[in-house]
């Protein structure tokens, strides 16, 4: 009698708004970890740990001695590919039953596939930068539509009205942020941190000068810094809550933080370690200018659930 109880109790919770919410911060929250381990993959040389995909050699499929210290990094980071999709499909069939935000929860399920195919690329073809780049720019993808995701199941959201030009530079600035990372990758392409070393000891490179890639990386940067200093200012004119306010001078101030760490790791020839942070702080910039974007959106854009908690800030 007991167990026939819990039962719904159980479906009840998996059903309920918490759990959504819960799942789909746990899938932004894998994103970024995942982000940040590929990154580690990166630089310490071990993009072709495991040589071959799906299986780490042709021989086995888990780290072999021969490949044991870059192996196990590669594949540790492989491993983590189903820790995201089980946060996605658990999201997504807890979307489905609730009836709540199913495209976007579809759309992050259906992300893991092609990203997992991506990355399989990508070592088939012996780290092409090109494609190492766009698994990155992938995952910022990703990372996106899982953060929006979020954003709007959580119970205590609140929307502001703004005049549309607010709305409009803060999408510009969501184009320039996404500028700033795509130019970014090719840097990193460009430079002495491309993956793994061939036979000849070099790592293969993005046949372009990382000066001069480097010097557009920066100017990207600084049309994000003063696009997000001119909405910041905009969205005081109009007088708009605190909470969108806060949220500006949030973004403005991990930018910062991400500037500094930018130039010094340039100016001391880009040491892993610094790379490492500047590539967890690219995840923390898209994060910030996303929650400005979400917290300008005019309500009307979301579910009638969610407009009826739509209150200024």
């Amino acid at each position: 009698m007991s167990a026939a109880v819990d039962r719904p109790r159980s479906l009840a919770v998996l059903r309920s708004a918490a759990a959504l919410r819960r799942l789909a911060l746990g899938s932004v929250l894998v994103n970024v970890l995942i982000v940040v381990t590929g990154g580690v993959v990166r630089l310490t040389d071990s993009g072709l740990g495991c040589p071959t995909w799906p299986s780490c050699t042709d021989a086995s499929l888990t780290p072999t001695k021969a490949y044991s210290f870059h192996g196990i990094i590669e594949f540790t980071n492989r491993q983590l590919t189903f820790l995201v999709a089980i946060f996605a499909i658990a999201t997504w069939i807890v979307a489905l039953l609730r009836r709540e935000q199913r495209t976007l929860a579809t759309v992050a399920a259906a992300s893991i596939p092609a990203q997992a195919v991506l990355g399989g690329l990508t070592v088939k073809t012996h780290l092409n930068p090109w494609l190492v780049a766009a698994h990155f720019l992938l995952s910022m993808a990703i990372l996106f539509i899982t953060a929006w995701l979020w954003w709007r199941v959580r119970l205590h959201t609140v929307y502001v009205a703004v005049p549309g030009a607010a709305r409009a530079l803060a999408w510009m600035t969501v184009v320039a942020a996404a500028a700033a990372l795509a130019i970014g990758t090719v840097v990193t392409g460009a430079g002495p941190h491309a993956g793994d070393l061939n036979s000849s000891g070099h790592v293969r490179r993005i046949g372009l000068r990382v000066s001069s890639m480097a010097q557009l990386h920066a100017d990207s940067v600084m049309i994000l810094i003063g696009l997000s200093v001119g909405l910041l200012g905009l969205l005081y004119a109009v007088h708009a809550g605190a909470g969108v306010i806060r949220a500006a001078w949030i973004l403005l101030g991990v930018e910062l933080a991400q500037g500094v760490i930018g130039y010094t790791q340039y100016f001391l020839h880009v040491p892993p370690l610094l790379v490492g942070f500047h590539m967890f702080g690219a995840c923390a910039v898209w994060l910030a200018v996303l929650n400005v974007l979400a917290r300008v959106e005019p309500a009307a854009r979301f579910d009638r659930g969610e407009i009826g908690r739509a209150t200024a800030v």
